[in-house]
């Protein structure tokens, strides 16, 4: 090898093996105390050994404002590249929070921008991992202007390639749109938090104590905003979340998810018809239906602990992938609201836009009433559901399981908005309403007669 070129190279390598260090051990062993993985860690546990492919590496800001022209960031504090999951060829950035607190800078947008615009072009599924503290106020504007880039490569991407983001540390301010965007958000319990402004800024406006934790910690998020779909209790699990996510999804809308083994023996058990009661007042779960049905260990579910009267998630029929929707009798008997017409919506949108088939569940004794309910446009966000199955071109399948009563049996995928076949459980019961309510109303006159004659009896 020539000498020059010899020198020249290890330099090179020198300078790259310096950049690996991140922020330096210091603030590597802060990240551990605070029970966070680095960066680099956390896409080693994501991808497939040793198949990560670094880009922009060696990039540099170039802001000369409040000194930071005599200061260097390693690749500008985010981490992008191309590696596989299982085979599967993604994009992910992960940004390190041991370098300028993982504080977003334009060239810092930059790179994810580029590894965005990659991963359209050639139909990957990609992956953000935020544990940032926001935007890099000593390059101003420039910032803006990365978060208004990487929202707008978002919002291109949306039903083109699947975007997954992990929540492992704080996302705050203009940060947590990019997120949003998304299709779905991991966030990791107790080390994450997403807010639009902190609890100081609340404090001082409002007057409220409340801690980042409450405002905008992961079962915040998970239960209450419905702005997260899956809680971690640790950066290791939130990985493997992300891994078992990623099986049931096609890389891109021109591809259909893989199919997986299964057992071709599979015969549905008897006890599967002594789980939903002829008596429409008593509950069961519909989990219990689900796992006996799908193939086994397969289903996966989605956004568990918001609007609980829902239930949506991915399964297996068959080792092919499918989209589920179930009515939930456990919580408000099923009735549907504002929150779960959104998450049904929401859940059949991103199914249809990558092939994947519906199959929906259904035990529901209509719309819930309410003022609340009312005047916060439950007509609207239940709109958003007939819409979404409406306009839904993959193959869906419904299963009347037992009440499917007034706009709310049109809603759940009935034939007249779409759905290609409906099969009814032998509990099943279709009608505007139940029966003991349009008795009252049909035989209204009746009743009032036999009430005012009970009474005159009962003097007598």
């Amino acid at each position: 090898m020539d000498e020059k070129f010899q020198e020249i190279y290890e330099e090179f390598l020198k300078r790259k093996e310096k950049l690996l260090e991140g922020g330096g051990p210091e603030k590597i062993e802060k990240q551990h105390k605070l029970g966070k993985l680095t960066a680099r860690e956390r896409i080693e546990l994501l991808i497939d050994e040793g198949s990560f492919v670094e880009t922009d590496i060696f990039v540099k800001h170039r802001s000369t404002n409040f000194g930071l022209d005599k200061k260097t960031f390693p690749y500008d504090g985010v981490i992008t590249g191309i590696g596989t999951i299982n085979g599967k060829k993604v994009a992910i950035y992960s940004q390190d929070f041991t370098v300028q607190g993982g504080s977003l800078g334009e060239m810092h947008a930059k790179k994810i921008m580029k590894l965005q615009d990659m991963a359209m072009k050639y139909g990957m599924p990609i992956i953000g991992i935020n544990d940032s503290g926001g935007a890099r106020i000593q390059e101003g504007v420039d910032s803006l202007y990365g978060y208004g880039g990487i929202f707008y490569r978002n919002t291109l991407a949306s039903g083109v390639i699947p975007q997954i983001t992990i929540i492992a540390g704080p996302c705050a301010g203009g940060a947590v749109y990019s997120p949003a965007i998304t299709d779905f958000i991991i966030m990791v319990d107790k080390t994450s938090q997403m807010f639009i402004t902190g609890p100081q800024v609340i404090k001082a406006v409002t007057g409220e104590d409340v801690d980042k934790n409450q405002l905008g910690g992961a079962m915040a998020h998970n239960a209450k905003s419905g702005v997260a779909h899956f809680v971690a209790n640790s950066d290791e699990e939130a990985m493997n979340i992300t891994k078992k996510l990623l099986s049931y999804l096609p890389s891109n809308n021109l591809e259909t998810p893989e199919d997986f083994d299964f057992d071709n023996n599979f015969d549905l058990p008897e006890a599967i018809y002594d789980i939903v009661s002829p008596n429409p007042k008593k509950s069961y779960d519909v989990r219990d239906i689900l796992n006996l049905v799908l193939d086994k260990d397969s289903f996966f579910e989605v956004h568990k602990y918001y609007a609980q009267n829902i239930v949506v998630g991915f399964g297996r029929i068959g080792g092919k992938s499918v989209g589920i929707i179930a009515n939930q009798p456990k919580f408000l008997a099923g009735a549907l609201d504002i929150n779960s017409s959104d998450k049904a919506a929401r859940f059949i949108r991103f199914c249809d836009a990558f092939n994947i088939p519906i199959i929906t569940f259904v035990d529901t004794p209509g719309f819930l009433p309410g003022v609340n309910q009312e005047h916060g446009g439950i007509i609207r966000h239940g709109a958003k559901l007939l819409y979404a199955y409406s306009e839904a071109t993959v193959p869906k399948l419904t299963i009347i399981l037992r009440k499917a009563y007034g706009g709310a049996y049109i809603a759940m995928a009935s034939q007249h908005i779409g759905s290609d076949f409906v099969f009814a459980w032998p509990t099943a019961e279709i009608a505007v309403m139940g029966s003991e309510g349009a008795a009252n109303i049909i035989f209204r006159k009746d009743i009032k007669i036999l009430k005012i004659q009970k009474n005159q009896n009962g003097k007598n």
